[in-house]
């Protein structure tokens, strides 16, 4: 049995991938936004072993996660799935003065796994809307480009996949990993989603517990289970390790060495 703790599990993908791991007999930790959020998960996942509250936008309510996360224990598996969609037609910006895109997409995770005890296993929910995206480190608050609402987006689902493989590069003990679920019927990816949504959980809850030899990839990109090619400025060492220096600048929380 292993513990696992599945950010933004209220509905959606976090859901499916909390319940998948509840029925498979693992003990899973929910997390949400709110405490009505937090009891909504709670009545949707009863098996589930707990369920934390913590608004990700929110750098001192992440840091209050990961204090209670521990204090429940150390994880097996963390799975970062929640996130913020395609903001239209305004940029917002974050309590801490972030564009809250960027706050809960890429420097939660980030943040989250420089404080939490290090876990086995970590898997970050990307997309295959970063593919093709051309990054801006010089912009990541999207301050100085035009906000269209999908590039800050699929610009964040991409520094989801330099995360993963930075992560696997500096902890070799752990294994990291980004997935797309592909284009989901959830209520960011709309009803008409072509994809299907127990896929799009599986391979996270594959990844957080499962077995063989399969399952130990690390630093891989990965679509129903099976390893793609991620957009090659992902592998790039030079980006991911200014996109850590930036995350500890804007945190002030360095990545622990291995």
């Amino acid at each position: 049995m292993a513990r696992v703790l599945v950010t933004g599990s209220a509905d959606g993908l976090g859901h499916v991938t909390a319940r998948q791991l509840v029925e498979q007999g693992h003990a899973v930790t929910l997390h949400a936004r709110s405490e009505e959020r937090a009891a909504q998960a709670r009545a949707r996942v009863p098996g589930a072993e707990a369920a934390l509250v913590g608004d990700l936008a929110s750098l001192a309510a992440v840091r209050r996660l990961a204090e209670q996360a521990d204090a429940l224990g150390r994880y097996d598996a963390v799975v970062h799935n929640a996130g913020v969609g395609y903001q239209w037609p305004q940029r917002r910006v974050s309590v801490d003065g972030l564009s809250e895109v960027f706050a809960v997409n890429v420097l939660a995770p980030y943040l989250l796994s420089a404080l939490m005890e290090r876990p086995d296993r970590i898997a970050f929910v990307s997309s295959g809307m970063h593919l093709g995206i051309a990054p801006d480190l010089g912009d990541l608050q999207w301050e100085r480009r035009r906000w269209d609402g999908w590039g800050p987006y699929s610009e964040s689902k991409l520094w989801d996949v330099v995360l993963a493989f930075a992560l696997a590069r500096r902890w070799p003990g752990v294994r990291a990993n980004a997935v797309n679920p592909g284009w989901v019927p959830t209520r960011m990816g709309g009803r008409g989603a072509p994809d299907d949504l127990e896929l799009g959980g599986d391979t996270q809850a594959w990844l957080a517990a499962g077995e063989g030899d399969a399952a130990a990839v690390t630093g891989a990109y990965l679509f129903h289970r099976h390893p793609e090619g991620p957009d090659t400025v992902t592998r790039d060492v030079a980006t991911q390790d200014a996109l850590l220096a930036a995350c500890a600048s804007l945190t002030g929380v360095t990545l622990p060495p291995a």
